[in-house]
């Protein structure tokens, strides 16, 4: 009897662990003020109100990064310092190194994020560069930055695994 209390007890602690920890996850998320967009009923693909809002997504994910990388360049600057122990020193540059990597994929991020901002200008947004059909407001919402639709995406990478393993 005494075991299955300490069980149940253990299993509450670490069910609570795991939902303070989500919990601390989804407030870390770049999209954690996000509202899907509701259509309307009859509602044209790529309404006025969708392209607003798929808009209003890129220019808040933008903004955000943009704030990282400053805050990446105060830390670095903040945080260099001319550490006596070389272990110190290669600790540092390390974790400069992953930071300045993780940026720059977030610059590359930013490049695709502009060019969907472009083609949202042009009226060319929305639709897959493949085949043409709608790639869906849902998928949009996942990845603003899709250029494909769902199949022509999956494909692609089913494609790509067979060339490169």
């Amino acid at each position: 009897m005494a075991a299955d209390a300490k069980a149940k007890t253990a299993t509450k602690k670490r069910t609570a662990t795991t939902a303070r920890k989500k919990a601390a996850t989804a407030s870390d998320s770049p999209f954690r003020n996000f509202t899907p967009y509701k259509p309307k009923r009859n509602e044209e693909y790529m309404s006025e109100g969708q392209l607003a809002h798929l808009r209003e997504m890129l220019v808040n994910w933008r903004h955000d990064l943009m704030e990282e990388v400053d805050r990446t360049v105060n830390h670095m600057q903040d945080e260099a310092a001319n550490f006596p122990d070389p272990a110190d020193r290669a600790t540092q540059e390390e974790e400069f190194s992953i930071e300045l990597r993780t940026r720059d994929r977030e610059r590359k991020l930013i490049k695709k994020i502009d060019g969907t901002i472009e083609r949202l200008d042009q009226d060319d947004y929305g639709y897959c560069d493949t085949c043409g059909i709608e790639i869906g407001l849902r998928r949009l919402e996942a990845r603003p930055t899709a250029t494909q639709c769902v199949d022509c995406k999956a494909l692609d990478e089913i494609k790509e695994r067979q060339l490169h393993g």
